[in-house]
């Protein structure tokens, strides 16, 4: 029994849920967001709350009872709230400037790169940090992912792009040997 899809989730003033079939659609001050449920999954709309419930027993559904009660709970956050992500560039001549819709950045190649944001997505930069932020918590968290994968940060040196409070592990580099006779 899953402690986490038990729990309802409640909709907040200025937010509004409806289910339709398999889909959730739910609208707030930051935006819409639909959610399409799985046929094991249930989910009812009663006084204001969201109730996910299993439709068909089974080990599927098991699994997918708390993730979905989950995933409905950061859709209602993300509509009021929203969600956002850090990335920390470490390296000299390592930058980011955001351009309208987009990103430019110079991460030590030859050349710079772009990245465009998403729909519902939008940069910001100060000094060496990039924040992304968005109403939907899993686009927010695969663009931070793919930035971060442009250039991750490596063992020796720790240059890269890394997620703000991330640990690197570094190595120790080469060690050269004198011979003594």
């Amino acid at each position: 029994m899953s402690r986490i899809g038990k729990q309802p989730i409640v909709i907040p003033d200025g937010v509004t849920a409806e289910v339709a079939g398999r889909e959730v659609k739910v609208k707030g001050p930051l935006g819409e967001l639909v959610y399409g449920v799985h046929p094991a999954i249930g989910v009812a709309l009663t006084d204001g709350e969201l109730v996910v419930r299993v439709v068909k027993p089974g080990k599927k559904a098991a699994a997918l009872w708390g993730t979905t009660r989950a995933r409905l709970a950061n859709i209602v956050e993300g509509v009021t709230k929203g969600f956002s992500k850090q990335l920390e560039l470490q390296g000299v001549g390592f930058r980011a400037q955001a351009k309208g819709d987009g990103l430019d950045m110079s991460l030590g190649f030859s050349h710079p790169i772009s990245v465009k944001a998403p729909e519902g997505i939008k940069f910001t930069v100060e000094k060496e940090i990039i924040t992304i932020t968005g109403r939907d918590n899993v686009l927010v968290g695969q663009v931070a992912a793919d930035i971060r994968k442009l250039r991750p940060p490596e063992p020796y040196k720790g240059k890269g792009v890394r997620y703000v409070g991330e640990h690197v592990r570094r190595k120790v580099g080469k060690v050269v040997g004198s011979t003594t006779e």
